[in-house]
């Protein structure tokens, strides 16, 4: 958990932002175009934008947040987003404030629930957008989720750190956090980070370290925080997509796994080892 620094007696609202973001990538081979395709239409489905916003809604419950707004999208032929804004304090309910107090935007709106909507967020947000794809000829097929958890004020989106690991099917992970901006306590002193962090690897459950092998690069003077990980080990059968490597000839294993693990240090490292 994050562990806070002594209290501060603050003038005003906390207005540090503590950003986390994370580049999730899972990797499979599909030995034939019709099982790239389905790899593609099965990742499309089990992370569509419903999903993803199930995900979501549970990191604003883990962080302490509360939702303001939920705008979602599912995309032709594949990916989605997902954006819920969100803040620290309660949100007060519309159906509590007279109808003579909303905005015509607002009861525009409630006229038309079905519409995609993004409201105005003067504190956080929530966003995921994924990518799978496929390569065009040799089978590799790649699964990528960009989430940013961007927060203002005591709520910290570290807490969610190990529900978002788990809510997808991880080889890679690639995490950034960083703590930006200044708030000043009730002598005029400004501070810029309010909780002790030596790494990401500090708030990582012991099952997921065990999992992943771990790198860091952190610049502690800037309150910037870079972690990178991918899985220890390697089964061959945990790759392959509708089918088993019994099922593939001895020269075709090992090439087939050498495609994966060249993907796989391609992405982990960013870039091509050609």
């Amino acid at each position: 958990m994050v562990k806070p620094l002594p209290r501060l007696k603050l003038e005003g609202f906390n207005n540090l932002t503590k950003a986390l973001s994370f580049n999730i990538y899972d990797v499979c081979y599909a030995v034939t175009e019709e099982q790239r395709q389905r790899y593609i239409e099965y990742i499309d489905e089990a992370y569509n934008a419903e999903r993803l916003t199930e995900i979501l809604t549970e990191v604003a419950d883990i962080i302490g947040a509360n939702i303001i707004n939920v705008a979602r999208q599912d995309y032709d032929p594949q990916g989605a987003s997902v954006t819920i804004l969100i803040s620290e304090q309660p949100v007060i309910d519309r159906r509590d404030v007279g109808r003579e107090m909303l905005s015509s935007a607002m009861r525009e709106h409630d006229e038309a629930k079905d519409a995609s909507v993004v409201a105005h967020l003067d504190k956080s947000h929530i966003t995921v957008h994924t990518y799978p794809e496929s390569h065009p000829f040799n089978g590799i097929s790649t699964f990528r989720a960009d989430i940013d958890v961007a927060t203002c004020g005591v709520i910290s989106p570290l807490k969610a750190l190990n529900f978002l690991i788990d809510s997808f099917e991880s080889d890679i992970v690639i995490m950034d956090y960083r703590v930006r901006g200044a708030t000043r306590d009730v002598r005029g002193k400004k501070h810029y980070i309010d909780h002790r962090i030596n790494s990401i690897q500090d708030f990582l459950s012991k099952p997921i370290q065990n999992r992943y092998e771990m790198f860091d690069v952190n610049v502690y003077q800037e309150n910037i925080f870079h972690t990178k990980m991918h899985i220890k080990e390697f089964d061959l059968d945990t790759y392959l997509f509708e089918a088993t490597k019994n099922e593939l000839s001895f020269k075709d294993r090992g090439r087939i796994e050498a495609q994966v693990r060249k993907e796989i240090g391609e992405l982990f490292h960013g870039r091509n080892l050609d």
